[in-house]
C-alpha cells in the first residue's frame, strides 16, 4: 500500500484515480476502480437526465461498497444542461467526492461544502491549480500536454507542469496525463504529485463500456497516434488520429471556423465510435499514453498490477541506486 496525502484525505487505498471520461465514467468501471482500492469516477453527463444519474449512483452502490465519486464538467454551452440539478442528485444520493473540471467551480462550492463533499478540481496550469486552491476545493488534479481531451493552451508536459505544481500548491494534487503504468505513478510521486489520474488506460478494460474494437485499435496504436484539433481556435483537444481528425484539422489550418467542421466533430457522432465500435465515424478522445498500453485486463487487475510493481521498483531499482555514502557526506 502506498499512502499518500491524497489517499489520507479521500479514504482510499491505493492513489489511483479513473478519470471522469465522457461515456466511458458508468457505473461498472466505476465500481471496479474503486472495489481494487483506487477511486472511481461515474461521470455525470454520461447520464442523459439527473435521474438517470442517481438510478447509476444507485447501481454502482451493488457493485462496491468502497468510495468512489462523480465528475460534473461544466462547460459555457449554447444549451447547457441542468448542472444544478446534477449537483442536487450529487448531494442527495449522499456523495462524498465530487471531480469538477471546465469552468470554474466556484458557483458550486457552497453547496457542496454545506454536504461534506469533497471538491477535486481539473486544470491544466499551475495558475488556475491555485486560484481552485483559494477557492477551497480539497485537492487539485493537473492535467499536463500528455492528456486525452482538453490540455489547455500552455503545451507544458507533465515533466515539468508536475513539480512546478508541488512547488506552489499546498493542498494535495494528483497527475494526469500520460500516465499508465507503475512507472508512471513512481514518477509522479518523484515529482511531488500525491498520486495519478488515468483515463486511457481504464478505456483499455474488460469493465471499459465501450466496443472492443476501440480497445484494440489503443492497443494496436502508439504514441503517435493521436491529434490536436482546434489549435487554432484555441480550444486545443487531444484525439485519436484518424480520417475525420485529419480532415477537421485541415479545414481549420486553411482558414476555416468552427461552422464549417461542426458537424464532423459532432458528439453525437463520437458516441458512436465507443457504442459501434467503428473508429473513424467521428472523433474520439485518447491520449498519448496508448503507446503504452499492450493489453485489456480488468481495472482491478490495473490497480494491483502498477502499486505491486511500484513498490518493488521503490525498494528495488531505485533503492539500490543510492549509494551507501552519497556525495561523500559520511566524510
Amino acid at each position: 500500500m502506498l499512502k499518500t496525502r491524497f489517499t489520507e484525505a479521500f479514504g482510499i487505498e491505493h492513489p489511483i484515480v479513473q478519470g471522469g471520461m465522457q461515456w466511458v465514467g458508468r457505473a461498472e468501471l466505476a465500481a471496479a476502480v474503486s472495489e481494487a482500492g483506487g477511486l472511481g469516477l461515474i461521470t455525470a453527463l454520461t447520464q442523459p437526465t439527473p435521474a438517470d444519474l442517481a438510478k447509476e449512483i444507485a447501481r454502482a452502490r451493488t457493485l462496491t461498497d468502497k468510495p468512489f465519486g462523480v465528475n460534473l464538467t461544466i462547460l459555457p454551452t449554447i444549451s447547457p444542461p441542468p448542472y444544478d440539478e446534477y449537483r442536487r442528485v450529487i448531494v442527495d444520493e449522499g456523495i462524498r467526492i465530487v471531480e469538477t473540471a471546465g469552468s470554474n467551480p466556484e458557483p458550486h462550492m457552497d453547496l457542496f461544502r454545506e454536504h461534506g463533499v469533497k471538491v477535486i478540481h481539473k486544470c491544466t496550469s499551475v495558475r488556475h491549480a491555485l486560484k481552485a486552491q483559494r477557492i477551497g476545493v480539497d485537492a487539485v488534479s493537473i492535467d499536463g500536454f500528455e492528456c486525452a481531451g482538453h490540455p489547455g493552451e500552455d503545451d507544458i508536459p507533465g515533466l515539468i507542469l508536475i513539480p512546478a505544481a508541488a512547488d506552489k500548491l499546498t493542498i494535495p494534487f494528483i497527475a494526469s496525463g500520460g500516465f499508465g503504468d507503475a512507472r508512471g505513478l513512481v514518477a509522479a510521486l518523484a515529482l511531488g504529485a500525491d498520486g495519478i489520474n488515468m483515463g486511457s488506460r481504464f478505456m483499455c478494460t474488460v469493465e471499459s463500456p465501450i466496443d472492443d474494437a476501440v480497445k484494440q485499435a489503443i492497443v494496436d496504436s502508439d504514441e503517435r497516434d493521436t491529434e490536436l484539433i482546434f489549435r487554432p481556435l484555441r480550444n486545443t483537444a487531444r484525439v485519436a488520429k484518424n480520417s475525420v481528425s485529419t480532415e477537421v484539422v485541415r479545414i481549420l489550418n486553411e482558414g476555416g471556423e468552427f461552422a464549417d467542421v461542426k458537424d464532423l466533430v459532432a458528439g453525437a457522432r463520437g458516441r458512436l465510435v465507443y457504442e459501434k465500435g467503428d473508429v473513424e465515424a467521428g472523433i474520439w478522445s485518447v491520449g498519448l499514453v496508448q503507446g503504452l498500453i499492450h493489453d485489456i485486463p480488468t481495472a482491478g487487475e490495473i490497480v494491483t498490477r502498477i502499486v505491486n510493481e511500484a513498490a518493488e521498483l521503490i525498494r528495488g531499482r531505485l533503492a539500490g541506486l543510492v549509494a551507501a555514502d552519497p556525495v561523500g557526506v559520511a566524510g
